[in-house]
């Protein structure tokens, strides 16, 4: 029997590469490399995941290793452990202590929304 309010989620075991486009909140604790893309929901990268990808959800929350940007809506948290390479822009962060995060962190204005309210690859500034 499945729970209508459970995140999808992306085992340890699989990999994926290239696209990840949804409307639902999603775990991932596998490999993804390429862009995820979760117009109005939360990401949750799992302690046992190693992500090689660009980022855009509302809510993003980082417990394992991500290269590359990461642009959310909403909020972005760095968890105590996780390792980020590459540039946030999101309306809020918050980092604990013991994560480790190299680049740029832009909190001006949050990911930019496209025509149909949709999440928008930055066009420029800091990516």
């Amino acid at each position: 029997m499945a729970v209508e309010n459970a995140a999808a989620r992306i085992g340890k075991s699989v990999v994926i590469c290239g696209e990840v486009k949804g409307s639902e909140d999603l775990i991932v604790d596998g490999h993804v490399e390429g862009t995820v893309t979760l117009t109005e929901s939360r990401l949750t990268i799992g302690p046992n995941a190693s992500v090689q990808a660009d980022l855009f959800a509302r809510d993003v929350l980082i417990l394992g290793h991500v290269q590359g940007n990461v642009v959310a809506s909403g909020r972005v948290e760095l968890r105590a452990g996780c390792s980020v390479q590459g540039d946030i822009r999101a309306l809020r962060l918050a980092v604990e202590d013991n994560a480790v995060f190299r680049g740029k962190v832009d909190l001006t204005q949050g990911a930019a929304k496209g025509p149909e309210g949709a999440i928008a690859p930055p066009t420029g500034g800091i990516f």
